[in-house]
């Protein structure tokens, strides 16, 4: 018999929620770099003495492993490299702002980039729950 709080709370339905969000608004850099190029990115690199090649992880983060963690196709997995990808981003192209709010809207300066960052580890702890494709290994 079910109880009147497992109606109210729909922890697989919150997971597919925010797999959506992080996924889906993730999505919007990917398809940005896939269009654009990463040769911004490849910049930063070169100049930072890190091989120009790698980069284009940034399209495996922000394309494929977005799509992945939309579709809860190995969530885990995908929200990791993701969690990676903004781990590195944040030190590359945010490091000077991590302690500096927005004089604007008078938020964190970087507080997108930890968005990014603390929903994928969310999603890493958690995994997709039951909405998504894969479930149950250690993967998704």
């Amino acid at each position: 018999m079910a109880k009147n709080s497992d109606y109210c709370n729909n922890i697989d339905l919150g997971l597919l929620l925010l797999r959506i969000a992080v996924g889906g608004l993730m999505l919007f850099h990917g398809v940005n770099k896939l269009v654009n190029g990463i040769s911004g990115i490849e910049g930063m690199l070169t100049g930072m003495g890190v091989p120009g090649f790698l980069a284009y992880l940034v399209i495996v983060a922000e394309f494929l492993a977005a799509i992945l963690i939309i579709l809860g196709i190995w969530t885990r997995a995908a929200a990791f490299v993701m969690l990676g990808n903004m781990v590195v981003a944040i030190l590359m192209a945010h490091s000077t702002h991590i302690f500096t709010l927005d004089p604007n809207t008078g938020g964190w300066a970087i507080e997108l980039p930890m968005f990014y960052l603390l929903t994928s580890a969310a999603l890493c702890l958690t995994g997709g729950g039951k909405y998504a494709v894969t479930r149950g290994r250690f993967l998704d």
